[in-house]
């Protein structure tokens, strides 16, 4: 997920907030693996996984509901699934 931080959601950047982001992927059945702050277009990058693209969806937009940030959801798989999934093409 690639995030867009608003000048209100800057204003309350805190370890509070991740731990809260952390929490509902928990919630939604899923896990973050890492979050990285970007110099660029977007802000953020969250690598989680998630049990579905839908609730991908539903927790990207839970997110943004409770950090103010806007959130991009792009769905990704590792190389090694990428080679398995392109092994009969």
């Amino acid at each position: 997920m690639f995030g867009k931080y608003s000048p209100d959601s800057l204003k309350a950047i805190s370890s509070k907030r991740t731990d809260k982001t952390m929490k509902l992927f928990k919630d939604f059945g899923g896990e973050v693996k890492s979050i990285h702050a970007l110099l660029g277009e977007k802000d953020l990058v969250l690598i989680a996984e998630l049990p579905s693209p839908e609730v991908a969806l539903k927790a990207s937009v839970a997110l943004s509901k409770q950090t103010g940030i806007s959130f991009s959801t792009v769905p990704a798989v590792t190389a090694a699934e990428f080679d398995k999934l392109m092994a009969g093409i």
